[in-house]
């Protein structure tokens, strides 16, 4: 079977359609592309055919994308040579779009040629919308949920099938900037206004036959004599000033940790002082380049394949029936609580918001009045929309509402005592067969559903603040945990578009027990003399949103003293001391307890905006006078966090690979082009990170031992994807 047909009519016009079988949205293959490529040869040949109609034959979408696997197959079928499979494969692909864009026209002249049309149902994305580019006149239904764009940038590649070179020679360097450095999709009335696209229409492809028959011109404007690039070209006066605020404005947002973004500009950069051909030789080699870096293929199995592999239930338990969540109940009416609510309302989901009295109840489900007013005036909601979204809130104090419930998310506050009080309060009104998840980020699972007694549907559901924002849902098996739970939770963080990781039950469960080292590192370096803007700037500098020092401001320094008394007590004298935490007791007892306090490691003026370091740390800890090499803090502040992943793979809290990386890149921003900490790994090798964590353990301690399992793949030169992916033989 075959992913694209064509019909020639009547009227001699030749549809090519677009059906890639098996899949509910078209994405590109090799063999794809070959069709397409016979079919456009055939009937620019055929002489009864006046013009080309490519269109695609799913409901709401013109294509995904690529097939990644595609661009896999051409670095591995190259054996010896990939870069070179990689840039001859590329090649190809120019080479059939070109043959489209040109369309039998003499080379010399520009004179005949076959108009060629391309009808967009909805979505048009990545590869999807550079064949539109291609064509010569654009036609997309009007579809308001249709999106249409580049986001490549986004998965650490950046459009290499002439995307790149055309977009910025039909708007210019500056106009195409969103959409090739941010990943920018718009609807299809912005995509017109931007002139990423010709024509909306309630008819697309009527206005598109009528126009292929109207006998257009069809020649691209670069392909036109005398043509000049909208803005200019770097060395024009105009064109010079954009590309060098480009060029800042990339390094300003990558730090340089992004090598998809610096090489899309590179593309761009030189080949709009080239003719057209050479360009999108250029955009080839450029491509070719991000491909072999293993930053690109780490990015792409993170972020799109695992992502994706998640969402739909990759790690969900076999032979669980459906779990969809009909009525929820939300214990607590908090920041946590409230936002939780939202979303799930969001999703269709009837909630029942819990709290203490009724104006705390209503305070919670204000709160979704006040994101939903916020959308209104971005003309991103409706006062309808608001009020559908509010009448599935109930607030009240009444625990009798949560009758009927499938699903109960406690979010009430940190402490176990109070947590079981509820519980016991919850289940004697719940029904039998009703989940009850906790909202802990700290507290063990397994400890808490002792207060529970049904233990086997107890399971722990661990949002990130704030939660209508953050992508990833944690989920937590405690020791009874059973697999209807689990899967209730996987199916309703389905229903309400997050991703969810499936971790078992210990201290901070996966997500906390990485990022905690981050921040006790930087403290810690912060209590030896090094200077916070380097401990700061070598996080970001590796990719990091925030650097540890400013996340624990943002995230307020009492609720690290708590956490770290907490875990003291929980532990005894198996707590290992820190420097970090007599740093953190300081600054409480000093008042400075973050942003909410105007006042933390950071000055702050009176509206919260922050002034620069507080000179008092540099009293309290002098600078050293010689400070140590911007390596040296990366690396530390790199294996704090990875040695915990490990260390959770090891002891079976992390089960599955794909669940650690993708986690910590949604949950704290895990330097994304490293794919996450155990990709990170096997980039630089893991005979290198065990050689290095037993110098830095010798130089700053046992945190930084090599876990066996690091030292044993070592030994045996194992990379963790090669021994712990899916498809991987566990046994090696």
């Amino acid at each position: 079977m075959t992913d694209f047909t064509m019909n020639i009519d009547g009227e001699g016009i030749a549809t090519i359609v677009w059906d890639t079988v098996g899949k509910s949205m078209n994405v590109m293959s090799v063999q794809g592309f070959a069709d397409l490529s016979d079919h456009v040869d055939n009937a620019l040949a055929d002489d009864a055919v006046k013009g080309i109609i490519i269109t695609s034959g799913k409901e709401g979408s013109f294509a995904g994308g690529m097939d990644l696997n595609v661009l896999g197959k051409m670095k591995s079928d190259a054996g010896d040579n990939p870069a070179k499979g990689l840039f001859d494969g590329v090649m190809q692909m120019h080479a059939v779009l070109r043959k489209i864009e040109r369309a039998g026209m003499d080379a010399k002249t520009n004179k005949g040629g076959k108009p060629i049309a391309c009808v967009m149902p909805g979505t048009s994305l990545g590869i999807g919308f550079e064949i539109p580019l291609a064509c010569h006149r654009t036609f997309v239904a009007n579809n308001a949920k249709a999106k249409i764009g580049f986001p490549e940038i986004m998965v650490g590649i950046f459009p290499g099938a002439g995307g790149t070179t055309r977009l910025v020679r039909k708007l210019g360097a500056m106009a195409a900037s969103p959409f090739l450095l941010q990943g920018k999709m718009v609807d299809p009335a912005k995509a017109k206004a931007a002139g990423l696209i010709d024509e909306v229409s309630d008819d697309p492809m009527s206005d598109a036959r009528a126009w292929v028959l109207s006998e257009p011109k069809i020649v691209k404007p670069w392909d036109e004599k005398g043509y000049k690039m909208p803005g200019g070209t770097p060395y024009h006066p105009a064109g010079f000033m954009t590309f060098l605020g480009a060029s800042a404005m990339v390094h300003q947002q990558t730090q340089g940790a992004f090598p998809a973004a610096k090489a899309l500009l590179s593309a761009v950069y030189e080949g709009s002082l080239v003719p057209f051909d050479t360009a999108i030789k250029i955009e080839a080699r450029w491509f070719t380049n991000i491909l072999m870096n293993p930053s690109s293929e780490a990015m792409i199995r993170s972020l799109f394949i695992n992502k994706e592999a998640l969402e739909k239930g990759a790690v969900r338990p076999a032979g669980v029936a459906d779990q969809t969540v009909k009525k929820l109940g939300v214990l607590g009416a908090g920041m946590m609580g409230a936002g939780i609510a939202l979303v799930s309302a969001q999703a269709g989901i009837e909630v029942v918001l819990i709290d203490r009295d009724q104006a705390a109840a209503d305070k919670g489900k204000a709160y979704s009045a006040a994101y939903m007013d916020k959308g209104i005036a971005r003309k991103k909601a409706t006062p309808e929309k608001k009020e559908a979204l509010l009448s599935r809130i109930t607030a009240t104090p009444d625990l009798d509402a949560l009758k009927g419930c499938d699903l109960i998310i406690e979010a009430v506050f940190e402490d176990t005592a109070v947590k079981a009080e509820m519980t016991k309060k919850v289940e004697a009104v719940i029904p039998e067969d009703c989940i009850f998840a906790s909202n802990t980020s700290t507290l063990p699972i397994t400890e808490l559903a002792k207060a529970s007694s049904r233990s086997d549907q107890f399971i722990g559901i661990h949002f990130f603040s704030p939660v209508e924002k953050m992508l990833l849902v944690e989920i937590i098996k405690g020791k009874e945990t059973g697999d209807r739970a689990v899967a209730k939770a996987l199916d309703y963080v389905r229903q309400i578009r997050k991703t969810p990781i499936v971790v078992n039950d210990a201290r901070f469960f996966y997500c906390n027990r990485c990022i905690i080292p981050y921040v006790n590192e930087g403290a810690r370096m912060l209590t030896e003399g090094v200077a916070p803007a380097l401990i700061d700037n070598a996080a970001r500098q590796l990719g990091f949103p925030v650097g540890p020092i400013q996340l624990t401001d943002e995230t307020s320094i009492d609720l690290g003293a708590k956490i770290a008394r907490a875990t003291k007590l929980a532990m005894g004298d198996d707590y290992p001391e820190s420097p970090a935490d007599d740093l953190i007791f300081y600054l409480e007892a000093e008042g400075r307890l973050g942003r909410k306090a105007n006042a933390g490691f950071f000055d702050y003026d009176e509206k919260g905006k922050r002034l620069g370091y507080w000179k008092g740390l540099n009293e309290k800890y002098p600078l050293l006078e010689e400070q140590p090499s911007l390596i040296e803090v990366q690396e530390r502040l790199m294996f704090s966090q990875v040695l915990e992943a490990v260390r959770a793979l090891e002891e079976g809290v992390l089960m599955d690979i794909r669940e650690g990386d993708v986690g910590a890149i949604l949950a704290w921003g895990f330097a994304p082009w490293s794919g996450g900490p155990l990709s990170w790994l096997d980039i630089i090798g893991t005979p290198y990170a065990a050689e290095r964590t037993a110098e830095l353990a010798a130089k700053y301690g046992a945190r930084f031992e090599t876990p066996a399992l690091l030292k044993e793949m070592a030994e045996k030169g194992q990379t963790f994807y090669g021994r712990f992916a899916p498809e991987a033989d566990k046994a090696a």
